[in-house]
């Protein structure tokens, strides 16, 4: 099997990067995004991953999500269409030199999916811990997939659950009343 996968240690250029590239997207989408968001590895501090910026994109109504796909095909973005499960998930890829540098995941808000992929984002910035198991896990799964990609993805998705369960526990017992 190809090496498809490539993992690396965390660079201190990702968040630029994801700046540089988030200057250019709010000016090709106005006021179409309600936000853009640095997700994946690399918005984690020291968290090692595919040198590749997840960028999320949300967008009130299907008409705006449907607005952006010629500004992002403008700068360079090849439109994949709905992504996963839910039709108001769209997915975007940027490639450089023949390797992949952005993937835009783009959400019709309310969305369910945006919430987990900030808060699981947030959970891993706030918890050196949770980030470092995380790190283990990736490359557990990365060896374990012989460094196949799209088994790479899946594989990991049981640990992002459970971190997601944990922190969906957390939020409903965060909204209980208390008291006697």
């Amino acid at each position: 099997m190809s090496r498809t996968l490539r993992l690396v240690p965390y660079s201190t250029d990702w968040p630029a990067r994801f700046e540089a590239e988030a200057a250019r997207l709010r000016m090709a989408l106005g006021g179409a995004a309600e936000a853009i968001e640095h997700v994946g590895s690399t918005a984690v501090p020291e968290l090692a991953g595919k040198p590749v910026l997840d960028v999320a994109i949300a967008v009130t109504s299907e008409a705006a999500a449907d607005a952006c796909i010629a500004p992002l095909q403008a700068l360079g973005y090849e439109y994949r269409g709905p992504y996963g499960d839910d039709p108001r998930r769209r997915y975007y890829v940027r490639d450089v030199n023949g390797a992949r540098a952005v993937q835009i995941h783009l959400y019709v808000l309310p969305a369910t999916a945006w919430d987990e992929k900030l808060a699981f984002r947030d959970a891993l910035r706030a918890d050196p811990a949770l980030a470092a198991a995380y790190a283990a896990e990736k490359q557990r799964v990365a060896d374990a997939v012989d460094w196949d990609k799209g088994a790479y993805s899946l594989a990991k998705g049981p640990f992002v659950e459970r971190v997601l369960a944990a922190l969906r526990a957390r939020r409903d017992l965060d909204a209980r009343p208390s008291g006697p």
